[in-house]
C-alpha cells in the first residue's frame, strides 16, 4: 500500500529543518510527500507575498535534492473555517484523483489548531517544528527575519528556496510586500471596501474617463497605475492610434487585478501588448527610469494622499512618475480636488435636524453601516462623517441651525455623504486635500510642465442629485455662494530636455 505525508501549509519560503525532518519521516519509508499549497490564488500581499508557481517550483527543486518523491497540490484560499481541513482533503481528491485516509497518511503539521482539525478525521499527526524543544524557527519566521534585513534567513533557508529567491530576485519583493506601510495582509488599501460595487462605479464612468483624456495621450508605453478592473484600458484597446502600444495596467488591489487577468484571458483586449502587475507603487519604483510615455491615474491621488503621509507620500509619487516618464511624455490625472480657498468660512444649510451623540460602528457589519447611515437625515450625517473620519473636520452650530464650517471642509462632507455602502472606507479618505494651485505647484516642483488644458471642474450631476436638494451653501452674512469645483485634470509633461 502506497504511503503518503500530508503536509499543508503555505510554503512561501522552505527551511534546512524542513528537509532534515522529511527525510527522517517520509524518505526512510518511501513515503509521497503530498505538499497541500494554501492561498494558492493569493500573491503579491503580505499574508501571501510568494505566487504559486515559485512556490512550486521551490518545492520541486527540494524534493529533487533531498530524494524525496513528491506530489504538489494547490488550495485556493478560503474564508475562516472549522472545516479547513475537509476542503483541504477534497482539494487534493480533485487533483490527484485518490482519496487520503488515516490508513495510509500521517499529516505534518506544525499549527496546533490546523493539526487538531486533521486528528478530528482521525489521521496522525506529526508536529514537525512543534514537537521540537527548543522550537526551530518555522518557515514564516524565517521569511520575517528575511523582511527585517537579518541575514540569518539564508542560513535558515534551504538552498532550494535560496536559489529560486536568488535567481527571481524574490527577497527584495517580499521584503517591499511584507514591510508595505499602507497595503493590508489581503492586498488592498482597507478591508471595509466593497470592491464588487467599487469595480462596478468604476466600469460605468470608464467612458467619460477615457473621453476626458483621449486626446492627450501619446502613444507607446501607456501605463494606468490604479487601473481597477481594466475598464480604461479595454477602450483604450480600442484606438486604432494605439494599436502598436503596449498597455499597462497596475493594481494594488488583488481582487481587482484578479479581475484583470481573468478579463485577459477571456479576450478582452485584440493588443496581445496587454500586461497587469499586482504592485504598491508606493513601494518602489516599477518601471525602468524614462520608459513610459503615457502615465494614467483615475481617482488615485486622493487615495495616496489619504493612506499615505499627505504631501511626503503623493510627492514621492509624483517624484516617482516624472522619474519613469521619458523626455516628452505625460502624466495625465483625474481626480476629486478641494475647492478654492479652502479655509474661507461659509455657512451650511442641511436638511433634516442633528443626530446627537453618534453611536459606536465597531463590530457593525457593512450591511448594517450602509442601513444605519441611509437612514439619517442630512444634518445627522453630517454628525455621524465627522465622527468616522480620519481627518479633523471642526464645525460650530448655529442657533440658526445652520453650520459655520470651513468651505474645505464643507465639500469634504458633502462629496463623502451618499457612499453608505462602503462608509468607513470612503471617511478613510480625504478628497480635499489639495487645490488646483497647490496641484500645479506640486508638478512644477517635481520637474513636470503643466499643460494649459489643466483645470479644475465642477461635477454638475453631483450638484444636482446629491447636493442642491439637500444642502444650501452662503457666505457668512448670508449670501448665497455658487458651488465649488469638485474635480481636477491635470496634464503634466516632461520637458524634452531632461
Amino acid at each position: 500500500m502506497e504511503r503518503f505525508v500530508l503536509f499543508p501549509g503555505r510554503h512561501h519560503l522552505l527551511t534546512r529543518f524542513q528537509a532534515d525532518y522529511l527525510r527522517g519521516l517520509a524518505g526512510a519509508g518511501g513515503q509521497t510527500v503530498v505538499w497541500a499549497v494554501t492561498s494558492a490564488n493569493h500573491q503579491n500581499t503580505k499574508r501571501n507575498p510568494v505566487g504559486y508557481d515559485r512556490r512550486q517550483a521551490a518545492i520541486e527543486r527540494f524534493s529533487v535534492q533531498e530524494g524525496l518523491r513528491s506530489l504538489v497540490v494547490p488550495v485556493f484560499d478560503t474564508a475562516h473555517t472549522d472545516r479547513f481541513a475537509g476542503v483541504t482533503l477534497k482539494s487534493v481528491e480533485s487533483v490527484l484523483g485518490r482519496t487520503l485516509t488515516p490508513r495510509d497518511t500521517v499529516v505534518a503539521c506544525s499549527t496546533p489548531e490546523v493539526a487538531a482539525m486533521y486528528a478530528e478525521f482521525g489521521f496522525a499527526i506529526a508536529g514537525v517544528e512543534a514537537e521540537q524543544d527548543p522550537v526551530p524557527d518555522r518557515p514564516w519566521d524565517v521569511l520575517l527575519r528575511l523582511a527585517a534585513g537579518d541575514p540569518a534567513w539564508r542560513d535558515l533557508a534551504h538552498p532550494a528556496s535560496l536559489d529560486l529567491y536568488d535567481r527571481y530576485r524574490l527577497a527584495e519583493q517580499v521584503a517591499q510586500v511584507v514591510n508595505d506601510p499602507v497595503v493590508g495582509e489581503e492586498g488592498g488599501l482597507t478591508t471595509t471596501r466593497d470592491y464588487r460595487t467599487y469595480a462596478e462605479a468604476f466600469e460605468a464612468s470608464a467612458e467619460r474617463k477615457w473621453d476626458l483624456v483621449r486626446r492627450h495621450v501619446r502613444p507607446g508605453r501607456i501605463v494606468d497605475v490604479g487601473c481597477g478592473a481594466g475598464a480604461v484600458l479595454a477602450l483604450a484597446d480600442r484606438e486604432p492610434a494605439l494599436r502598436e502600444s503596449d498597455l499597462i495596467g497596475v493594481e494594488v488591489a488583488r481582487h481587482l487585478f484578479e479581475e484583470c487577468v481573468h478579463r485577459k484571458a477571456q479576450g478582452w483586449f485584440t493588443n496581445p501588448n496587454v500586461y497587469f502587475y499586482c504592485r504598491n507603487v508606493l513601494g518602489g519604483a516599477v518601471f525602468a527610469p524614462r520608459s513610459v510615455d503615457t502615465t494614467l491615474t483615475f481617482a488615485l491621488t486622493h487615495e495616496i494622499w489619504s493612506y499615505g503621509q499627505q504631501m511626503t507620500s503623493l510627492r514621492r509619487f509624483a517624484q516617482a512618475i516624472y522619474d519613469h516618464t521619458v523626455p516628452g511624455g505625460v502624466w495625465i490625472n483625474s481626480d476629486v480636488c478641494g475647492p478654492d480657498n479652502r479655509d474661507l468660512r461659509v455657512r451650511l444649510d442641511l436638511q433634516g435636524a442633528a443626530g446627537g451623540a453618534p453611536a459606536d460602528l465597531a463590530g457593525l457589519s457593512r450591511d448594517a453601516i450602509a442601513a444605519l447611515v441611509e437612514g439619517l437625515p442630512t444634518r445627522a450625517r453630517l454628525d455621524r462623517f465627522a465622527a468616522d473620519f480620519h481627518f479633523p473636520l471642526p464645525f460650530d452650530a448655529r442657533p440658526d441651525g445652520t453650520i459655520d464650517i470651513a468651505l474645505g471642509d464643507a465639500m469634504e462632507f458633502l462629496t463623502h455623504k451618499d457612499y453608505p455602502d462602503n462608509w468607513l472606507s470612503e471617511a478613510h479618505e480625504q478628497f480635499c486635500g489639495l487645490e488646483f494651485a497647490d496641484w500645479k505647484a506640486l508638478l512644477t516642483d517635481v520637474g513636470f510642465e503643466v499643460d494649459g488644458a489643466s483645470h479644475s471642474w465642477r461635477n454638475d450631476w453631483i450638484v444636482e442629485h446629491r447636493l442642491a436638494p439637500v444642502a444650501h451653501l452662503s457666505s457668512q452674512d448670508g449670501t448665497p455662494l455658487p458651488w465649488p469645483d469638485t474635480h481636477v485634470l491635470l496634464v503634466a509633461r516632461r520637458p524634452l530636455n531632461t
